[in-house]
């Protein structure tokens, strides 16, 4: 009785003890499986078979089926996350508002106003004696208001600090946004309940049936089911480029953060998030961030990436990458006798290998940042000095006064008033204009299909001269269909009845073209839509297609022949340009097929079917007879053609067409086995161009900007779709030409690229056909160091492939494929195209002209501000020992009005108008002519009126004189008109700072920007409310109507004034008036300086901190909201991000390993997520 109710209460238990149908308790530990991930090779693949009884029985301790996957039910998802964990790293908080508040208030200029108006304060309540206090003006009252001016200062800084913390605080709030749409945007193929789906990487669970493919960026640990001819890239974990080849006997292990880069395959994920190989990295250099953090002030090149540096190969790119085929030879590094040589080098002031290249406006914006920054610190110096000089003589000299202790505030009000010229004159508005125009550009970019990862990029693509297409899918639609065919030795221009096919070449075609394709890819029928969905590879698609216009089921001869019975499959690459799969015949034997360019596959068929459905002999004579009757009228018209083939192994005699054999054959030595087929067929593919591209490639040449295609197609398909596109334009002398010959015009007799002979080709290639990714490299890095050309080109590439990531990292603007591009190629690329299409690169250069515009636009306007402003103090310090603006007033100008300038100036929509100029290129001065005539002009005319106001302005307006008032004297009508005049004119010269280019209808396009009106408006309303009650905290008195008339009067007169400096032409100019010009060299040595360890090295002990400022500032907030930067510094742009997501980052989680092995001296985790064998040499 006792062991039956012992026996009911167990499975009691049991039965409480199980979820969606299974037991709870997993047959292995999340311990187990990190232990078995942590080795490599056949060590990995021989403690998976002695310690797990091999994948299938993994598969059942883990309670999933290797072909149906996990059922997805909710009990189960939330039960593996609670067991196993979620594919995500823990996040780090956010900064808080008070923290990033505290890193406003470290800006050196802000310290010092802080600390002049704190002792400007405490001077306020000094009494003079009676004598100095007659002599210095105004009344007990007014004296005892001294104190407002300090107190009104302190205000200005902690308005500007808070401004720049809610700044700091928007931008990292949106950015975070960006990342985590990016996030949304990646997902990864899995089975559950036995149907393919794609989900978004950061559900991906323990258990979990992956589809593992060319180009995939894998999103966790897992261990191979089945494999085709797959390599891994893993040199972002151990070092070693060589592509290593994957299979479920050779090495099965499948880490995370490491790309396909041939092949496809099936994986069970046994580890995500923070227990993958990647995950245990990222959490261990987590963990020693606070050290990282402390140590960096020691070792600066930690932090900035020059210990990093070895391991990167400069590609010229705008952002940090890690070249997938470049060797890193880190090697040594593990070698004692080398360890301490690496470490010396490390602690080295070396320069930043791996540090991005600087886009062109932001290389042009660190000259005239420094150039600014020079003029303004000696200005301010000079006016101190003046100021200085002047009163102490002529108080203590001539007048021969005695010392007292008041005279201090004369000294702290002259040093305040240096300080804050110098805050004049550096444009602080200018990096927020800057992070505002990208960062509103990005967002609207989003709904042009324009996904923005780097945002230099953004304005990059405004100055591009050149743009590198591909063909398919960017300038066709990448729907194809089969719409001509030649089989059994008739061309059919339409689809043939599957009966009219001769002999067995119907059913042989049918499988031959169902079983060698990617099982991913499908056509789906959809109810209610005339055409049905392809997924996967679109020409794969447009066979199957093929196969169901012949009236016959491709699925049901993939079950036939599932994926897993493929005995042997050589998956298509840039290299092949032809995929084959060896399958198993019923009875014995093998049957090979192969699909592929036709030029390609035809040169390896020795037999072609013919019109009796029999194998005819195919010699060099039918295949010329081949390309000339069917394959060139196919291409002339568009077309692309692919050869479908087949060849048979039997066991004893067969047909002429079949290979006989007694031992299996190597199915490695594929140059063997992929020749003497049997043509079964050639199809020619429809893909039609897109009906915006033609119109969209007249823009680009209206706009200046070359378009090349490079296509790995047929030259005359190549041509005929170049000629459709307008790339191609008649009576034009362009270079058409195929990768093979372009590689041999451009080396020389030792077979090495020469750059001059590179520039006698590109400037008049338009196409070029059956490209390599290599040709496309080659290209595009020719073109970008091509010297022939002015103004240096700007180039512009797209690239779907995997190995397209070289090109893109090269181009200045990469742009990957949001839908048919690969994950590699996404995380090359600077902008991914949602829509695959060429209509959206057009629309990103108008929005990169119009960052560079609304930039120029802003300092168009903040130059005008700053240059009367600067010279208004120094003017007033020589003339009457005074400043006609007052610090606080200048304060407000500085603060105010150039943050809500550059908001205003930041929001203009591009327009068309924006593309009938040509690019600016790299070398143009970032303030043309125009523009510093303009500048010049409205600064001429601001000068004279406010000078004239301030020397007979009294007489004019019938007031008082305020100049010569006393330290505390009450503020004065006379200067309040001089401060209202200069904002009214400032306002104004802010209409006409929204054009650049000498357009006389400045209010085009005005009241088409709401944000622009309001900010203006409510800048002119704030500007009435300081004026009438400033009083002493803004030095103002209140205005009466016919002075405020005065005021308005002058502003508006801006836009005649503005109107005359436009009639004067630009011709009669001197060059020598552009400004911010940067040749190639000066880009190249910028590129090479460390600006943000400038104010810590040499810039320090120059004594430029107070300058630079704005420039680190700049350089800051554009690396805050990059989150794919390098190094430790990065590591907040990782922060809730899915584990693939992490590996996007591009930059090499070996070096991650190392900085985390560095601060932590684990041993024990480098061993075991080095892995075993030789790749833990490698490790590091």
């Amino acid at each position: 009785m006792a062991d039956r109710d012992e026996e009911k209460r167990r499975m009691h238990i049991e039965m409480q003890d199980m979820v969606d149908g299974r037991p709870a308790n997993y047959g292995i530990s999340v311990r187990e499986l990190r232990d078995l991930m942590e080795v490599r090779s056949h060590e990995g693949y021989n403690k998976l078979q002695t310690d797990h009884g091999g994948v299938l029985e993994l598969c059942k301790k883990l309670y999933t089926s290797p072909n149906e996957g996990l059922s997805g039910s909710p009990a189960d998802v939330e039960h593996r996350t609670r067991t196993f964990g979620s594919n995500v790293i823990p996040p780090k908080p956010p900064k808080t508002f008070l923290q990033l508040v505290w890193e406003a208030l470290q800006d050196t200029t802000l310290i010092i106003l802080i600390i002049a108006a704190i002792i400007s304060l405490g001077l306020s309540f000094y009494k003079p004696s009676g004598e100095l206090a007659e002599q210095e003006g105004g009344d007990e009252s007014e004296s005892e208001a001294g104190w407002i001016e300090g107190v009104a200062i302190l205000a200005a800084v902690v308005l500007v600090v808070l401004v720049t913390a809610f700044n700091d605080y928007q931008k990292e709030k949106q950015f975070r946004g960006l990342q985590s749409k990016i996030e949304h945007e990646h997902k990864f193929s899995v089975i559950r309940a036995g149907d393919a789906m794609n989900i978004p990487v950061a559900e991906i669970l323990v258990g979990d049936i992956c589809q593992v493919k060319y180009g995939d960026l894998l999103p966790a640990d897992g261990i191979l089911i089945q494999a085709n001819d797959l390599k891994v890239d893993e040199s972002s974990l151990t070092g070693e480029s060589d592509h290593v080849k994957k299979g479920d006997v050779r090495d099965p292990m499948l880490l995370s953060g490491t790309h396909v880069m041939e092949g496809s395959g099936k994986m069970v994920v046994t580890a995500v998030g923070v227990n993958s190989q990647a995950g245990i990295i990222f959490t261990l250099l987590g963990a020693a961030g606070d050290d990282v953090k402390k140590d960096k002030k020691k070792e600066p090149e930690d932090g900035d990436g020059n210990a990093d540096a070895a391991n990167y190969k400069p590609t010229g790119n705008s952002h940090n990458t890690n070249d997938t085929n470049t060797t890193q030879n880190s090697k040594g590094a593990e070698d004692g006798e080398n360890n301490q040589d690496s470490e010396e080098d490390a602690n080295k002031p070396a320069k930043t290998g791996g540090r991005k290249e600087k886009s062109v406006l932001q290389a042009k914006l660190t000259k005239l940042a420094i150039q600014i920054g020079y003029a303004g610190t000696i200005i301010a110096v000079l006016t101190v000095l003046i100021l200085i000089l002047r009163f102490s003589i002529e108080e203590f000299v001539i007048d021969k006064k005695v010392w007292d202790n008041f005279y201090i505030n004369h000294y702290v009000k002259f040093f305040i008033i240096g300080v804050t010229v110098l805050v004049v004159a550096v444009p602080e508005g200018l990096p927020l204009a800057v992070t505002l125009s990208l960062a509103y550009s990005v967002r609207k970019m989003m709904h042009d299909n324009n996904l923005v990862r780097h945002l230099d990029a953004c304005e990059t693509m405004g100055n591009a001269t050149a743009i590198c297409s591909d063909k398919t899918g960017t300038l066709t639609t990448n729907r194809m269909t089969v719409v001509q065919s030649y089989v059994g030795g008739v061309h059919h221009k339409t689809t043939p009845r599957f009966d009219s096919l001769p002999g067995s070449t119907g059913p042989l075609l049918m499988r031959a073209i169902a079983i060698n394709s990617g099982y991913t890819s499908r056509v789906m029928k959809v109810p209610g839509d005339d055409l049905p969905k392809q997924l996967g590879n679109k020409t794969e698609c447009a066979l199957l297609g093929y196969v169901m216009d012949l009236g016959n089921n491709y699925e049901t001869i993939r079950e036939e022949m599932p994926e897993d019975k493929l005995h042997k499959v050589y998956t298509f690459n840039s290299v092949r340009k032809s995929m084959s799969t060896v399958i198993p015949k019923e009875g014995g034997g093998f049957t090979l097929f192969t699909k592929g360019a036709s030029e390609i596959v035809l040169k390896k068929c020795d037999f072609i079917i013919g019109a009796d459905g029999t194998a005819k002999p195919f010699t060099e004579q039918h295949i010329e007879q081949m390309v000339a009757n069917v394959i060139e009228p196919m291409a002339s018209d568009g077309l692309r053609t692919i050869c479908v083939a087949y060849k048979d192994y039997v066991q004893g005699n067969g047909e002429p067409n079949q290979v006989q054999y007694t031992t299996e054959p190597d199915w490695e030595d594929e140059d063997s086995i992929v020749t003497g087929l049997t043509c079964l067929c050639v199809v020619g593919i429809q893909d039609p161009v897109r009906p915006e591209v033609p119109h969209s490639i007249r823009q680009c040449q209206n706009a200046g900007i070359t378009v090349r295609m490079v296509t790995g197609d047929n030259i005359n398909t190549a041509r005929s779709i170049a000629a459709k596109c307008g790339i191609l334009a008649p009576g034009k002398d362009f270079i058409v030409m195929e990768g093979k010959e372009f590689n041999k015009r451009i080396r020389d007799q030792s077979g090495e690229i020469q750059q001059h002979l590179i520039d006698k080709i590109w400037p008049d290639l338009r196409v070029l056909a059956r490209s390599s990714p290599q040709d496309k490299y080659t290209l595009v890095k020719g073109i970008i160091e091509s010297k022939i050309s002015a103004t240096r080109e700007v180039v512009a590439v797209t690239g779907d492939g995997t190995n397209d990531g070289p090109a893109l990292k090269k181009a200045d603007v990469g742009f990957a494929m949001g839908i048919a591009g690969t994950d590699v190629a996404k995380e090359a690329s600077d902008i991914i195209l949602t829509d695959d299409n060429f209509s959206s690169i057009v629309k990103a250069v108008m929005w990169g002209r119009n960052v560079y515009d609304s930039i120029a636009k802003f300092l168009q306007f903040q130059l005008t501000v700053n240059v009367v402003a600067v010279i208004v103090a120094f003017l007033g310090a020589c003339l009457i020992k005074d400043v006609p603006l007052k610090a606080i007033q200048m304060l407000w100008v500085n603060l105010i009005m150039d943050t809500l300038a550059s908001l205003a100036l930041a929001t203009e929509k591009p327009t068309t108008e924006l593309l009938e100029r040509k690019p600016y290129g790299r070398t143009k001065p970032l303030i043309s002519r125009t523009m510093m005539k303009n500048i010049l002009g409205g600064g001429v005319y601001q000068l004279i009126v406010i000078l004239v106001i301030l020397f007979v302005g009294e007489n004019f307006f019938d007031i008082d004189s305020g100049r010569n008032a006393g330290i505390h004297a009450k503020p004065t009508v006379h200067f309040t008109i001089i401060f209202n005049t200069f904002v009214m004119m400032t306002l104004f010269n802010e209409i006409n700072a929204r054009k650049i280019h000498g357009q006389r209808n400045i209010a085009r396009g005005l009241f088409s920007n709401p944000i622009f009106l309001v900010i203006w408006i409510g800048t002119f309303i704030a500007q009435v409310i300081i004026v009438q009650l400033g009083s002493f905290a803004l030095y103002t008195a209140p205005l009466n109507l016919e002075q405020w008339l005065w005021c308005i009067f002058f502003g508006v007169g801006t836009l005649l004034w503005g109107q005359i400096i436009t009639t004067i032409p630009n011709q009669k100019l001197p060059g020598a008036l552009s400004w911010g010009a940067s040749t190639a060299e000066e880009i190249k040595t910028m590129d090479d300086d460390d600006v943000d360890g400038a104010p810590d090295d040499e810039m320090a002990r120059r004594g430029q901190i107070l300058w630079i400022r704005g420039l680190t500032r700049l350089q800051h907030q554009i690396r805050v909201v990059n989150a794919f930067r390098m190094g430790v510094d990065s590591l907040d742009s990782y922060e809730n991000r899915s584990l693939s997501s992490l590996s996007h980052s591009q930059h090499s989680l070996q070096t991650l390993r190392q900085q985390a092995l560095k601060k932590s001296g684990s041993l024990d985790i480098l061993r075991s997520t080095s892995g075993g064998g030789g790749a833990e040499t490698n490790a590091i």
